[in-house]
């Protein structure tokens, strides 16, 4: 059974994205709300983690570049602030690829990083681009870096008119450690209007910057325009959260830390 996500996936999540019923909102302000997803008591079987959903009616600027913001990997390290370092690692397919991306988190906290998979796909006037975590023989875990689990992110963005859209992001991500989960859960409520906010400038800034850079360059629209090398799917595997081990960053800090605080 293929690795790849089939177009029953990307149903799946654009139900998941346009569903309200248990979804509780905790956000409604300026145009851009937070659900998080409600679920019947399944005791010990219940997610830790919360899915979290976040969406923003966007009027200045087009359902088009809101896409191409999201994919363009170059422009990402002007936008996103939190980011040490993102590169595409090898394509699946015309319409999925693998990648590492890891991020800054507030000390004492060690940083987190992930290896996903990402597919997309384009019907009319609908967006869509999902990634889960996956294993790859050649990217192990790194020292002082906590590898966490995206187990389903995405974005779903639908045209409302040629200037306009609905900017959906939908996530749940175990980052692993030993942080309690009623923190992270807290932690993405906070954090997901601000994450808002930033996207949607980045959204407004985009055009701008593509002209200086690479304008006609956009693989993710263009397959023929991708240089990167083609791996074999059946090469990863998916990255369950339980194989992963708890990293204690409670009571000590790693040794550039304690450099940094000596």
């Amino acid at each position: 059974m293929s690795i790849l996500p089939n177009e029953g996936a990307f149903e799946d999540f654009k139900r998941q994205c346009l569903a309200s019923e248990n979804w509780l909102n905790k956000y409604d302000n300026g145009g851009k709300q937070v659900w998080i997803e409600v679920l019947p008591d399944r005791g010990i079987n219940s997610p830790k983690v919360h899915k979290i959903k976040c969406r923003m009616s966007i009027g200045d600027v087009p359902a088009a570049t809101m896409y191409d913001v999201i994919h363009d990997g170059q422009y990402r390290k002007e936008w996103d602030t939190n980011m040490m370092e993102s590169y595409d690692i090898a394509r699946l397919s015309d319409n999925a690829d693998v990648g590492y991306y890891s991020w800054r988190c507030p000390k004492p906290i060690k940083n987190r990083d992930v290896v996903s998979l990402r597919s997309w796909q384009v019907k009319g006037d609908e967006y869509i681009v999902i990634n889960f975590s996956v294993k790859h023989p050649d990217f192990p875990i790194k020292n002082k870096i906590v590898r966490a689990v995206s187990i389903l992110t995405g974005y779903y963005i639908k045209a409302t008119g040629p200037n306009s859209c609905i900017f959906i992001y939908l996530s749940q991500v175990d980052p692993k450690g030993s942080l309690p989960k009623w923190v992270v859960n807290k932690a993405s409520q906070v954090l997901a209007p601000r994450v808002l906010s930033s996207v949607h400038q980045a959204g407004k800034n985009y055009p701008a910057w593509k002209k200086k850079n690479s304008p006609d360059v956009k693989a993710w629209l263009n397959p023929k325009q991708n240089q990167l090398p083609y791996i074999d799917p059946a090469l990863l595997s998916i990255q369950r959260a339980d194989s992963l081990e708890n990293v204690d960053e409670s009571s000590k800090l790693d040794d550039q830390d304690a450099e940094d605080s000596s």
